[in-house]
């Protein structure tokens, strides 16, 4: 490695001052050079990936602990690979750098048919792919490096979305003349008339309004309004809701706190507790399919108050230039003085169903993992039964909750918490993955064994694409899946494993299993056997929605 301060230093340095503290990632030709800096650098630490689809998972998990994250890739095969984690920190708002070593400008600019190419001398296929799913583009040079490297940062903390870096191999070593001085962050625009005219318009419709209540989705977690919110929510009493995929964004604990809201699919106190009231406040919502059970929510524009990352509505009414932060500000000084004036309905919290008592089914599975739930755990439940059975829990203080309910790549929640768990290594870590989905990305389980990570890993084993069955056909065959031995395969995926594997198929075991969990010596892995069709109740509204939905003319 060169003694020169060089553009790899310049871009690693910079990710050390925005909080990125591990480069997740896979090895190969193009980018062996800069991982020698990476390597050597005293602040980042190189975290390799079974392939570079689960990279990305990791780094998207790491993305929703941290201020953002990196990933390193070779040119196309790797990063195609990649893409599809990428889409998904797109789609959901996760900050993430994709690195992508390429070959020398030298060979580019000649067009040598070179491998990991198409064959054609064009070296911007996979670049124009990479403009559909992140939010900056650059191609680094030795003269442009350091503006182009400072744009892509600046521009993925302040748009909350992926960037795509390509680096040549010959441009990572090119020295620099001087390190970086302090990056300058974007800042919101803020437009004091559009303020004003939006406590103007929010003051007349919630005057009028004898019932208020509030809702909040993910992107008031993406954008860092969490504390804002639970600052108003303590000082001002409003019935309140998250989504699915914004749930822990609120305090499940408060009194106020009504339950998960899913449109039709609610609870009938809770859908009547939001969509009741003659003024809903909604906070970073994205409406989408499956968290709202097929667009059934009743929440017309006329009866909200929407707050988005930059702009706000009332009714019909949009109100540009006005940062989320700056209008719940407002909002939580607004409603003080009205909030005496609103009705206050009675809020009992759902409880969940009640096991049958004929084995271990849903309803035992959940209400378990109720009583097993401590402040400060991060929950992480892939797409399926998981994540539509865990939407009913009610969330200690403190629990973070991670979904991809909008991505919805199956598969994508094993390596998520291994970059979850990187970012957060002090923290309990419990991982909800069906049989199906941990198919396709269980290879990171070896990353977690090589870097003594220890969550729960909770494998719900109801043979096969329950979630897929509970849509579409039922009994047809390419929703089985081949039959694995999973309490036998951490085994082999390290030499030396520090864990512990159960099978558990009745209720006295699953809480026996529970039991072991506080040996934090071990990576605890649950094997749990619940019948093939047996799903909560969530998911078989939304399933049948997604149903009717994918046969309409």
């Amino acid at each position: 490695m060169s003694k020169n301060y060089t553009v790899a230093d310049y871009l690693l340095d910079r990710l050390a001052q925005i909080g990125i503290r591990h480069f997740f990632g896979v090895p190969g030709d193009y980018n062996l050079q800069f991982l020698d800096h990476v390597i050597a650098h005293q602040q980042i630490t190189w975290v390799g990936c079974a392939n570079e689809l689960n990279a990305a998972y990791a780094a998207d998990g790491y993305a929703r602990c941290k201020p953002a994250a990196a990933l390193l890739t070779t040119f196309g095969v790797g990063e195609l690979s990649a893409i599809n984690g990428i889409a998904g920190s797109y789609a959901e708002y996760l900050p993430v750098i994709h690195v992508v070593g390429t070959p020398t400008l030298r060979a580019q600019r000649a067009g040598d048919l070179l491998h990991h190419s198409l064959g054609d001398g064009d070296f911007g296929h996979f670049s124009r792919m990479a403009k559909e799913v992140t939010v900056a583009q650059a191609s680094l040079t030795a003269s442009n490096a350091e503006a182009e490297i400072d744009r892509l940062l600046t521009t993925a903390l302040f748009e909350h979305r992926p960037v795509y870096l390509l680096l040549p191999s010959d441009v990572a070593e090119a020295p620099l003349a001087s390190r970086p001085a302090p990056l300058m962050l974007r800042q919101p625009n803020l437009s004091e008339a559009s303020l004003q005219g939006f406590i103007a318009a929010a003051r007349e419709k919630l005057q009028a309004a004898q019932r208020v209540s509030l809702l909040a989705d993910f992107l008031a977690e993406r954008f860092g309004a969490e504390k804002a919110l639970e600052q108003w929510m303590n000082e001002v009493n409003i019935p309140h809701s998250t989504l699915l995929l914004g749930k822990s964004v609120l305090d499940e604990t408060h009194a106020c706190f009504t339950g998960t809201y899913a449109g039709a699919a609610s609870d009938p106190q809770v859908k009547q507790l939001i969509e009741g009231a003659d003024v809903v406040i909604n906070v970073g919502v994205r409406f989408t399919d499956t968290i709202t059970a097929g667009f059934s929510h009743q929440l017309p524009y006329e009866k909200c108050i929407d707050l988005q990352p930059f702009e706000a509505r009332v009714g019909q009414q949009v109100f540009s230039q006005i940062p989320m932060h700056d209008a719940i500000k407002a909002l939580h000084q607004l409603t003080l003085s009205l909030a005496p004036l609103w009705q206050l309905p009675a809020i009992t919290r759902p409880s969940l169903p009640e096991p049958n008592g004929s084995g271990l089914d849903q309803h035992a599975f959940w209400q378990q993992m109720q009583n097993f739930l401590q402040p400060g755990d991060i929950l992480i439940a892939e797409q399926g039964t998981s994540c539509f059975g865990a939407a009913a829990l009610n969330l200690p203080r403190g629990c973070r909750f991670i979904v991809q309910s909008l991505w919805g790549s199956i598969g994508y929640t094993l390596p998520a918490a291994f970059g979850v768990q990187t970012a957060e290594p002090e923290r309990r870590v419990l991982l909800l993955i069906g049989d199906g989905a941990a198919q396709l990305t269980v290879q990171e389980l070896g990353s977690m064994l090589r870097d003594g990570q220890k969550p729960v890993v909770f494998l719900l084993n109801n043979n096969g694409y329950t979630v897929e069955r509970a849509i579409h056909g039922p009994e047809q065959r390419y929703n089985d899946i081949a039959q694995w031995n999973w309490t036998q395969l951490p085994q082999a995926l390290a030499l030396e494993p520090q864990v512990k594997c159960l099978r558990v198929s009745e209720p006295e075991q699953l809480c026996q299993a529970l039991d072991k969990v506080n040996d934090r010596e071990y990576l605890l892995f649950i094997e749990v056997m619940l019948p093939q069709m047996d799903i909560p109740e969530l998911l078989d509204t939304i399933s049948r929605a997604i149903q009717a939905r994918n046969m309409a003319a």
